[in-house]
């Protein structure tokens, strides 16, 4: 089953909305090329989204993405909160930083955002897809109304299932390899890990609507392997990341080129939610700390303030260098000539 025919794509490729790592640069770039780009505004305010949004439609008048995170709303604990930043504090003091006296909410859930829901029916882009969970009802029906094809992630059958009954029209199956945040809807629920090949077999097998593979593919054969099992298209974020359209800073850059790339690691301390991360500094304090960590996304803004005091003074091994186990076959070079080799792999894996 293919992706909706409206989209007009020439390929069966996505490219992963990543916050801080996507720009709509890139996500032009990819659409022009035939493939599905995708620009992550979960992670800024409405006014942001909306110039996100048109800059990528002055670059492509092709499909492309716009992605959303629909979390949980956070419950604030000021004690818990409390102890986290003691426990950051000395961090903060070798880097010469002064810890945040309290953490806020730094982004608001698509569910609870009646704005954002505003201006994207008036953009109305081509894509609208969803991560962490799936919008109320009446959110999905106002994007439908207005033309948007929907897009939900899921790790499970269960999730899945739930997709698809909320009339969304494409799942996308992220496996445990993916980078970034686990798309999970309860975090705090057991994860069976299932992996990129067998969650997306068993999705295609179990529901009635196209499902996207996510997680460690990384070239053409393994765009190749997922579609024979049935999927729709492969969606590839980490590599994209050293794509010169990519918005990822010099010490990301480096982090993937390195030794650590072949040994990511799942982590709560960054940001709140489990997440494939390049091993770094930070990494590594989260495999010690007894403290609890404080709802996602409040405990980010602990980390998003701890990375601006070490990259203040030097230090880059404190950042979301969000990278999944695909992250040693990366390739850098522009976004449009990936995706241009990439195919041309997939045909030679499928001859």
């Amino acid at each position: 089953m293919g992706l909706p025919g409206q989209l007009g794509l020439r390929l069966p490729i996505v490219q992963a909305p990543m916050a801080g790592v996507s720009t709509p640069a890139m996500a032009a770039a990819v659409s022009e090329a035939g493939a599905l780009g995708s620009i992550a505004v979960g992670a800024v305010e409405v006014d942001r989204a909306r110039a996100m949004i048109r800059a990528t439609r002055e670059r492509t008048m092709r499909a492309f993405n716009v992605n959303l995170f629909v979390h949980a709303t956070p419950r604030a604990d000021a004690a818990r909160e409390a102890r986290w930043i003691g426990a950051l504090a000395p961090l903060f003091d070798r880097y010469g930083g002064t810890p945040p006296a309290a953490l806020r909410t730094i982004y608001t859930s698509f569910d609870d955002d009646d704005d954002m829901l505003a201006m994207l029916v008036d953009e109305a882009p081509p894509v609208v897809s969803f991560h962490f969970g799936i919008p109320k009802p009446g959110r999905i029906t106002a994007l439908k109304r207005a033309g948007c094809v929907l897009f939900a992630s899921a790790t499970s059958l269960a999730e899945a299932r739930a997709i698809v009954a909320a009339g969304i029209d494409v799942v996308v199956a992220q496996g445990w390899e993916a980078g970034g945040h686990r798309g999970m809807f309860d975090p705090a629920a057991a994860d069976d890990r299932l992996g990129t090949l067998a969650l997306t077999r068993l999705l295609v097998r179990e529901t009635d609507v196209p499902v996207v593979a996510a997680g460690g593919i990384m070239d053409g054969a393994g765009i190749r392997a997922v579609l024979a099992l049935g999927a729709a298209a492969a969606q590839l974020g980490t590599a994209f990341i050293a794509c010169p359209e990519s918005s990822a800073d010099a010490a990301y850059r480096a982090a993937l080129a390195g030794e650590g790339a072949n040994h990511t690691v799942m982590t709560l301390a960054i940001s709140g939610r489990p997440a494939r991360c390049l091993p770094n500094l930070f990494t590594r304090w989260g495999e010690t700390v007894s403290a609890a960590t404080p709802d996602y996304p409040i405990a980010y803004d602990a980390g998003k303030a701890l990375n601006a005091a070490a990259k203040a003074a030097g230090e880059g091994g404190f950042g979301a260098q969000w990278a999944g186990q695909g992250a040693p076959l990366h390739r850098a070079m522009p976004a449009a000539a990936l995706i241009e080799l990439m195919w041309r792999e997939a045909v030679q894996a499928g001859a």
